[in-house]
């Protein structure tokens, strides 16, 4: 079944659209939680709204395989710790993946240009964040081999102390980036923008 199609190479709006995603990805994914001088990492929201502008691109290995590298030069070269990486690791492609497609899914499926489209935007965001916490979360929990006697109340404790903080995070650059979109739309008085396929 086709879900949406493929055109591989992105287009000249949609690479500039992609270009300005890598460079967040760049300056935000060293931080995860975001300190005074730096922001929160946005590497979730990305994948989503990536979704959104980029899908049937090759877009989504490119942003993974950079997420990969920065990953391995901050752990390998700038001393970050290399406690995230477990075996569980791999299932970062089933959760990015999951945000790509509900930004897909909303771009094809629910986007208009009006405020209608606000709240099936709001709620497949934060359904797509909350699986793709759920991806993350729970195979480092269940498969990263950091905990000697894995059961379901402690995960269920950890998911919790841990999900409001990146779902949140998450949440508000979609939220930035909706505004963007709206204002960029009335700007430039393309009633189209949300579609995949815009050159």
């Amino acid at each position: 079944m086709k879900f949406l199609p493929m055109k591989f190479l992105p287009t000249p709006k949609q690479s500039l659209i992609l270009l300005a995603l890598m460079v967040l990805m760049l300056a935000t994914r060293y931080h995860h939680f975001g300190t005074a001088l730096h922001l929160p990492d946005a590497s979730m929201a990305i994948f989503f709204v990536a979704g959104f502008y980029l899908a049937g691109t090759v877009a989504l290995p490119i942003l993974m395989l950079e997420a990969g590298l920065i990953d391995y030069i901050a752990i390998s070269i700038a001393g970050v710790s290399d406690f995230c990486v477990t075996p569980a690791y791999s299932m970062l492609v089933v959760a990015y993946g999951v945000l790509w497609y509900g930004g897909a899914f909303y771009a094809k499926k629910s986007y208009r240009l009006n405020l209608s489209t606000l709240l099936p935007a709001g709620l497949i965001a934060l359904a797509s964040c909350l699986l793709s916490f759920l991806v993350s979360n729970g195979s480092f929990y269940w498969m990263g081999g950091r905990y000697a006697d894995p059961h379901f109340a402690e995960f269920v404790q950890r998911f919790m102390q841990y999900m409001p903080s990146f779902v949140s995070v998450a949440m508000a650059y979609i939220a930035v980036f909706g505004v963007a979109h709206a204002i960029g739309v009335i700007a430039l008085g393309d009633k189209s923008a949300g579609s995949v396929d815009k050159a």
